[in-house]
């Protein structure tokens, strides 16, 4: 047996956790000298040990901790709560970056405010093209990502079934649902014939007579500048919106701070 100090070390956690693990019923000393009060253990109680500590790294409360372990939880169902924790924790990891990403690209708007370069922005005409799409409903633009980024993938993975081969660049577009959210379109242009199978759609985008478009390099997650760069040219040169920028993908590196990003804003005169 081992004095609570040599299981402590042994488990690599404290004599204090242990005490409180005792006390909750998590994990009972195998014996208790009746004259000192000492608390001894068994090597064979550093597997119930482990368990409590995962299952508490995992996220569980204690007394969820205590539920799981009386329903002896085999090793392979810990391993299926890691796997779905850890997918959990990335998704969130993923989520804080993203959200990092926004505030920095605001504070960059704020402090351009008054001077931002408009020399960028470009008049043209769009012609129609034709793109195989996904949808997928975002509550708003703060969590468009965590919508597009799956669209894609399973956009990719459809068109590889049907032997699609995309003809050209990524196209994103977005319809307003009141009262739901905005519609994400992810699409990629494609030379096949027009069709909707209920999830994979064809459509033709119409040609679109004038937009202001500007080019955006980094990732999608830091593109408040240029929008809003477009929305000040569109205001100061007597323009009104007629809708969404669509978001065409140039260059799509596995590095996003390399992507090449053009906006193209739809336009009509106010």
């Amino acid at each position: 047996m081992f004095t609570i100090g040599d299981f402590a070390r042994l488990g690599r956690v404290s004599v204090r956790m242990l005490r409180h693990y005792d006390a909750t019923g998590l994990l009972h000393p195998a014996r208790v000298d009746p004259a000192t009060g000492y608390r001894h253990y068994t090597a064979a109680q550093l597997a119930r040990l482990n368990r409590v500590i995962a299952l508490k790294d995992l996220g569980f409360t204690l007394s969820q901790v205590r539920e799981i372990l009386d329903e002896k939880v085999t090793v392979e169902e810990l391993r299926a709560m890691l796997r779905l924790r850890q997918a959990e924790l990335e998704a969130a990891m993923t989520a804080a970056a993203d959200r990092l990403t926004q505030v920095e690209a605001r504070l960059r708007s704020i402090e351009s405010e008054g001077h931002m370069p408009t020399n960028d922005v470009v008049v043209k005409s769009l012609p129609s093209i034709r793109i195989a799409e996904l949808r997928g409903l975002a509550t708003g633009f703060d969590n468009v990502a965590a919508v597009i980024q799956p669209l894609y993938e399973e956009l990719f993975a459809l068109l590889g079934e049907a032997g699609i081969t995309p003809s050209g660049p990524g196209v994103t577009y977005y319809e307003d649902v009141p009262g739901s959210g905005i519609l994400v379109h992810a699409g990629v242009q494609v030379a096949v014939p027009v069709r909707d199978d209920g999830r994979l759609r064809v459509v033709d985008l119409p040609p679109v007579e004038s937009a202001a478009t500007i080019v955006h390099r980094g990732p999608m997650a830091a593109v408040l500048t240029p929008v809003q760069t477009l929305g000040r040219w569109i205001d100061a040169h007597g323009h009104r919106s007629a809708g969404h920028p669509r978001e065409v993908n140039l260059e799509c590196p596995a590095d996003q701070n390399d992507w090449v990003t053009e906006l193209q804003a739809p336009i009509a005169r106010s």
